[in-house]
């Protein structure tokens, strides 16, 4: 029998605000455990939440990026549920009227090309806190920091038809987020969650299937495993002639399974009511137009940008440097007027060395030590012939340490390529004078000897010889 998956995804984004949706507490990451939740986060008797005006915006700058539309009215209600967690014993969300209705998302589908996913709803909400188990033995703590933290949720239509499909929704999802500097997308630390929900139906089958809700994957690989394993759980209970229940499960990355973790809830269970401490959400069309007016471009538009005026930098390369909004800005100040091999050239500085600087350190392109300036000059000493790829780096990598300027470092180093003809032709004469085996064996069709040969010259000129003069005066002698 022929089974057709159908997925739909909840996903939770922390907005980028540096304070909470209802209070004026910190989000900053990584704080002592309740150090960050105020009176009105651990619901003190008498405090009343006030709505951050940045979560607004933020919210609203989704909706234009993804093509929604933005409700001039919404409501706040109260989600009624008890957890440990939640000292309020409801969390302020929206349900009938959200602040983005509708929208959707452009993915290449590794099955079925262009696809269009639409998207049900993104609505504001606040966090909970979180239970910590692992450093206390035989019990567990509760950390409030994380209670009130203003959330994105978007909910996608049932449109994904596959586990690849979904994580590239989600990847797609991240990048807009990201690109709009709506949410860090930071997934490790929880800045961008998503809910995987999975059912499986006979190919051609108009009706869903019972659905199950696989909790907070945080890995785009981990997505993959996730929804794998269900689609095959729920077709072998289905073939074995039991029933698939509606629950909320865990996805588990060592045993790659899922579990179940309680039975879903609906709506109706949550009962939710409009919360009577916060007016209606208005927002104006002077408002909209205004954060409109403040987007910048969007990410596709800009990577076909630089596309057409780039055109000797590699397409994979392009990609890398549009990939973010950090990266997208410093590489378009490093492009910035440059064309030709010169741009391509920065290209391959950013993307290779500079690169590894960077998650050698574990920080952002924004907190890079070489500016797009001094690459620019980098850049220039490749391009004139006084380095080469692999001096470069040497070079980068000393200016990333405070060494100096370019210059500095070429002059103290000794590092100037040499580019005379005569000088490499000298050089090359001599590796082939002491070298005499390799050059007959790459006349008898050793292609691997020249390799070898241009090795010896490298290594006769301490690595300054111009290679592509080395290269092509040895095929010429060799000929």
């Amino acid at each position: 029998m022929t089974w057709e998956i159908v997925v739909g995804i909840e996903t939770h984004a922390q907005l980028l605000t540096k304070s909470k949706i209802f209070s004026g507490a910190s989000t900053a990451f990584g704080a002592a455990p309740n150090s960050q939740a105020s009176a009105v986060d651990i619901a003190l008797p008498g405090v009343l939440p006030v709505l951050n005006a940045k979560a607004v915006e933020l919210a609203v700058r989704f909706g234009l990026a993804v093509g929604g539309n933005i409700s001039r009215r919404s409501v706040f209600a109260r989600k009624n549920y008890f957890y440990p967690d939640l000292p309020k014993g409801y969390q302020i969300s929206q349900y009938e009227i959200p602040v983005v209705q509708g929208g959707e998302i452009q993915i290449v589908s590794p099955t079925r090309g262009a696809v269009s996913i639409a998207l049900t709803r993104a609505h504001l909400e606040e966090d909970a806190g979180k239970s910590l188990h692992e450093d206390f033995r035989g019990m567990s703590g509760i950390d409030l920091n994380r209670a009130g933290t203003p959330l994105l949720e978007i909910v996608s239509e049932p449109n994904l038809r596959s586990a690849s499909e979904a994580v590239a929704y989600a990847k797609k999802l991240h990048d807009i987020v990201t690109w709009y500097q709506i949410c860090d997308g930071d997934m490790e630390e929880g800045s961008f969650r998503c809910d995987a929900n999975v059912s499986v139906r006979k190919a051609g089958d108009a009706t869903l299937g019972t659905r199950c809700e696989i909790k907070n994957l945080n890995s785009f690989h981990f997505m993959e495993k996730a929804i794998e394993f269900e689609m095959r759980r729920q077709i072998e209970l289905l073939e074995d002639g039991k029933l698939v229940v509606q629950e909320t499960r865990l996805y588990d990355p060592n045993l790659n399974e899922t579990r179940a973790m309680r039975s879903k809830e609906d709506a109706q269970d949550y009962r939710y009511f409009p919360d009577p401490d916060l007016l209606p959400l208005v927002i104006s069309e002077v408002e909209i137009a205004r954060i409109r007016e403040a987007m910048p471009k969007s990410q596709d538009a800009v990577l076909q940008e630089r596309k057409n005026v780039y055109v000797q930098v590699p397409t994979g390369n392009l990609a890398i440097l549009t990939s973010n909004v950090h990266i997208s800005t410093f590489a378009g100040n490093a492009l910035s007027g440059t064309s030709g091999e010169k741009s391509a050239l920065l290209s391959n500085l950013i993307v290779g060395p500079l690169s590894a600087r960077l998650n050698q350190e574990k920080i952002n392109i924004s907190e890079s030590k070489i500016s797009p300036a001094q690459l620019r000059e980098l850049a220039d000493k490749v391009e004139d012939g006084t380095l080469s790829s692999k001096m470069a780096k040497e070079v980068l990598d000393a200016m990333w340490n405070g060494e100096g300027t370019v210059e500095e470092i070429i002059e103290r180093k000794g590092l100037q390529q040499i580019s005379d003809s005569g000088a490499v032709e000298k050089i090359v004469d001599e590796a082939l004078a002491a070298n005499p085996k390799l050059a007959e064996d790459y006349k008898s069709g050793k292609e691997k000897a020249f390799n070898a040969l241009v090795g010896q010259v490298m290594k006769r000129s301490q690595g300054k010889a111009n290679p592509a003069q080395v290269n092509e005066i040895l095929r010429r002698k060799l000929k």
